[in-house]
């Protein structure tokens, strides 16, 4: 599918920049209204290449060959050497051509034509589309030759030029980029053709390679409100209090014009209009108008040129709005439907009267003769219960509900028997238990046998209990319980320490029984026993004679158990000699060896330097060491190097003695590489493909850390971007432009206006802007827009506002605030 300058540039940003008229002082657009295109080449359609008619241009033909150096194709493609591969210019074409050149080393006409028909005295604008196709950064390097045009306009003898001007340099970009620039003239008495040219103005060499496409001409006039009496550029009504009358009148600014000669139009879809008869004066009265019409004026600046379309412009539309009412919408009883001319809308009002609560028994209907509701329904009968039984109406099931039990039958004694009394509604119990027998021993109890309904004694005396030796018993009928009597024969007392006394049960006597411990042998020879009778052991006394101290690290102590003496022997290590010129000796008494302390004097530094792209960089080894040597990691033995990638780079300097060891750390930084500039609102921002800390600019001058620039206005901007630590700019040109989403028009200098600077980079432009209920506020066709957000010159309420932007046959619609 191709893709068209508003392809790219408006639909998939919707922000675009558009050139001011301040870059290009030599050439200018038409800043009034516009008649229809005199003459129009777009170089037509097709996949086969095509040459242009004998004289349109002094280039050759490359012949289905590629265009080089001083030759031209017309084709719907440019994918030639490293050139942008673009699709043409022309919107809403298939397979469109254009016109490509590779520009030749001396200067020669790109294209020329006659255009025959024109009236004498009349303004007119010439323009064309252009784009150079060499991209930044592809053969030709940074040495690319811009391209550069000169638009010319002779009488048709070829000998007076009548104007020119001249595009600039238009430099390469990283993307391509389609550009509009226009010339605008006005024809000599008597004269009704001339002759436009467009030449090379650029420099022979590698680049000054284009494409020309959309090359338009047609009259220019002044700029052409049309306003009713009430200061009105529209009108908007509805059907129920039509039809509409008044008188529009055309009003010239004057900027081309020195007189103005009038034919009023009439249609019905903006898009067919009808001459209407005797209607030449500046204003028209209108009367009768019940359905859509739409007014504007042929306007021409002499009577003669009226009627030739070569030499009119028009006027603003005047869009009279007749929407037609409704019929009246069918409503209930309770409603009531008023019309309103102002929203041209019946407005239903009235709430139907609520229904009544009701009974689960009972519905309801509404009667739309009566419009109130009827209740009909009757509660179902109470059923019949027993005396346990209770009845409630359940409201949710719609039915009478049955509760209850007969109360169950008693638990009964086996003497008893049980009735149900239907009169009292309980169960009647009778019966008497048999007497419980008496005289029972301590040790019994009585116990009723449900089972045999009879008295049943139980219990058993205390069994006697087991007794010691010298113990009796004897069963007392007072407590119930055996009674035991007896004493233990006392413990025998006066024992030895190792001696223990034992009864036994047996003899029922005491046992006593034991030894004393035996006196303890292989004493150490300061050792001596005694044997206590408070602990029951022997005791060793003694103590070993303390070991010497205030030795000597490397002296040993040894315990002689033949003498009971200690013994002293061991002898210092030597001195260790052979040391490093930074090493010393000493003896630790803690470790009791010799410690060898000192550093050898290393010093490690890192450097972190940075290397531009395609540019070297010299390392210099810098040393407070005295008639060093060097050893790079590299191999060499010089104090400096040169390199040329990034890395790590280390270098040893040392005088055999003291050394440094230096590590340089290279990071590479990349040339800034732009993968887009986008324009969001009135913001442009600036997106890399790479990381890194760049700086931005939008003069070249004025450098940023930030890639956004807010609150620009629209125009064709240079985007500069370079890196914080090299030289390299990198530079693209962005066509900013942006559809104001607010406008507050209180004075301040801010956002007072709804602009649209669009009339000089595109053949036909429209702009409607409509209030929320579709009235028409504003328009303009082939002019700027600068809105003050006023309709008859009375200052429009805050709210959202719809506006519809035609731009050659594509249409945009959206919405902003006016907020004041």
């Amino acid at each position: 599918m191709r893709n068209t300058f508003l392809d790219h540039k408006v639909l998939i940003i919707f922000c675009i920049s558009f050139f001011s008229k301040g870059l290009h002082a030599q050439l200018g657009f038409c800043q009034g209204n516009s008649g229809d295109p005199i003459f129009s080449e777009n170089f037509g359609t097709g996949t086969q290449d095509s040459q242009l008619p004998p004289g349109t241009t002094t280039y050759t033909y490359a012949n289905n060959q590629n265009p080089n150096d001083g030759l031209y194709t017309v084709s719907s493609n440019s994918n030639y050497f490293d050139w942008f591969d673009i699709n043409d210019h022309t919107p809403n074409d298939t397979n469109g051509r254009m016109l490509i050149i590779n520009s030749d080393f001396s200067a020669g006409e790109f294209y020329r034509t006659t255009i025959n028909g024109l009236c004498e005295n009349t303004t007119y604008e010439f323009s064309s589309w252009l784009i150079n196709l060499s991209p930044a950064g592809g053969f030709c390097g940074a040495g690319v030759i811009p391209i550069n045009v000169r638009f010319e306009i002779w009488d048709n003898t070829d000998t007076n030029l009548l104007a020119s001007g001249t595009t600039g340099n238009i430099t390469s970009t990283t993307a391509p980029d389609w550009n509009q620039y226009a010339l605008v003239f006005q024809s000599l008495p008597a004269q009704t053709s001339v002759i436009l040219k467009m030449l090379n103005n650029g420099s022979g060499g590698c680049g000054n390679d284009l494409a020309i496409d959309d090359i338009v001409f047609k009259s220019c006039g002044d700029s052409i409100a049309v306003e009713d009496s009430n200061n009105n550029d529209n009108a908007s009504l509805c059907s129920s209090i039509s039809p509409y009358s008044d008188t529009i009148t055309a009003i010239p600014d004057n900027a081309v014009f020195n007189s103005h000669f009038y034919q009023w139009q009439v249609s019905t879809d903006g898009i067919t209009w009808v001459d209407l008869v005797g209607e030449t004066n500046a204003s028209i009265t209108v009367t009768g108008v019940t359905t859509t019409s739409f007014y504007r004026a042929k306007v021409a600046e002499f009577a003669a040129n009226l009627n030739n379309a070569d030499c009119i412009t028009f006027s603003d539309i005047f869009q009279i709005i007749i929407t037609q009412a409704p019929a009246q919408p069918v409503i209930e009883c309770w409603q009531i439907a008023t019309f309103n001319d102002v929203s041209c809308s019946w407005s239903v009002t009235g709430t139907q009267p609520i229904q009544p609560a009701i009974e689960c028994w009972q519905t309801t209907t509404f009667n739309n003769t009566t419009c109130i509701w009827e209740v009909t329904g009757t509660q179902p009968a109470q059923p019949a219960i027993e005396c346990w039984e209770m009845a409630n109406f359940n409201n949710t099931s719609c039915i009478w509900e049955v509760t209850g039990t007969q109360p169950a039958q008693p638990a009964i004694e086996c003497w008893q028997t049980a009735t149900f009394n239907n009169i009292t509604c309980v169960w009647d119990v009778n019966g008497t238990q048999p007497v419980a027998p008496t005289n029972l021993e301590c040790w019994q109890t009585t116990t009723f046998n449900n089972g045999t309904c009879a008295w049943v004694l139980v219990g058993t005396q205390p069994v006697q209990p087991a007794i010691e030796c010298w113990q009796t018993t004897t069963f007392n009928n007072a407590t119930c319980i055996w009674d035991i009597t007896g004493t233990q024969p006392a413990m025998p007392t006066g024992l030895e320490c190792w001696e223990i006394a034992i009864f036994n049960n047996t003899t029922c006597t005491w046992e006593v029984s034991g030894t004393q411990p035996l006196t303890p042998n292989n004493l150490e020879c300061w050792q001596s026993t005694t044997f206590s009778i408070v602990s029951c052991s022997w005791l060793i006394t003694g103590i070993q004679p303390p070991a010497p101290n205030n030795l000597e690290c490397w002296e040993i102590s040894t315990f002689n158990n033949a003498t009971c003496g200690w013994e002293i022997s061991g002898t210092q290590s030597l001195e260790p000699t052979n040391l490093e010129c930074w090493e010393t000796a000493t003896f630790s008494e803690v470790s009791c060896i010799w410690e060898i302390t000192g550093t050898q004097p290393l010093d490690f530094r890192d450097e972190f330097l940075s290397l531009c792209e395609n540019e070297t960089l010299l390392l210099q080894a810098t040393s407070s060491i005295i008639n060093p040597s060097y050893d790079w990691d590299s191999g060499e033995m010089t104090s400096s190097i040169t390199i040329d990638s990034a890395g790590s780079y280390e270098v040893e300097i040392t005088d055999g003695c003291f050394t440094e060891i230096i590590t340089f750390i290279i990071t590479a930084i990349e040339n800034p590489i732009i993968e887009s500039v986008v324009s969001e609102g009135s913001t442009i921002i600036i997106n890399l493909l790479n990381d890194g800390d760049y700086l931005y600019s939008l003069d070249g001058i004025d450098f940023q850390t930030s890639n956004i620039f807010s609150n620009r206005q629209s125009g064709l901007y240079t985007i500069y971007v370079k890196s914080n630590e090299c030289d390299l700019v990198v530079i693209q040109e962005h066509l900013h432009f942006f559809i104001p989403k607010f406008m507050t028009p209180n004075g301040d200098g801010d956002n007072d206006f709804f602009s649209l600077n669009i009339l000089e980079f595109f053949i036909s432009t429209e702009v409607y802007i409509f209030d929320r209920y579709g009235k028409l506020l504003f328009s303009a066709i082939n002019r700027n827009v600068n809105w003050d957000g006023t309709f008859n010159n009375s200052r429009l309420p805050t709210s959202d506002y719809w506006y519809v932007i035609k731009i050659d046959g594509q249409e945009f619609k959206g919405h902003f605030t006016l907020k004041n």
